[in-house]
């Protein structure tokens, strides 16, 4: 069996995990580069996903604490939309991906991680980004650290 090394995912692995929801923990700390958040909206913000399907996988999360996206106002899922968009053009100016996948898993059946926080999910695709390693090896191969992830793309989304 050949070894991928990973060297970094050994903070995360030996870390403590908080108790309660961590979309409700993270923005409540000022700790937006420790935790990956690249941009605080009025309703929403938007943070790095640290078990990402890609490199540069992020998501819109509401800081309202609710299982759907029903339960939001107007407002805030108006929001939701315009920092996707944002999201698209930083992900595209910065890793010049050729699509994306863009979702809601709204519960645990649809897939959801963390299923009473609604949150919405930015993928960036490349042709050819899917080889044999997820399905010979169970094994994703991610060409870049989350801090670079996110030193990249945080400029991004200073610019107004």
């Amino acid at each position: 069996m050949d070894t991928l090394w990973a060297p970094w995912r050994i903070g995360y692995v030996t870390s403590e995990k908080p108790e309660g929801c961590i979309f409700c923990l993270k923005p409540s700390q000022d700790q937006d580069a420790e935790n990956f958040i690249l941009y605080r909206g009025t309703y929403c913000f938007v943070i790095l996903n640290v078990f990402p399907y890609n490199n540069g996988h992020l998501m819109v999360v509401p800081y309202q604490h609710v299982p759907g996206i029903e339960d939001l106002q107007v407002e805030i899922v108006t929001e939701m939309m315009t920092l996707t968009q944002k999201a698209l053009s930083v992900l595209r100016q910065a890793l010049r991906p050729t699509g994306f996948n863009i979702g809601i898993n709204q519960g645990v059946p649809a897939g959801a991680g963390v299923a009473d926080h609604a949150h919405m999910h930015v993928v960036p695709r490349w042709v050819g980004d899917t080889n044999f390693m997820p399905v010979i090896a169970d094994t994703r191969v991610m060409p870049q650290s989350l801090e670079s992830s996110y030193e990249l793309l945080v400029q991004g989304f200073q610019q107004e």
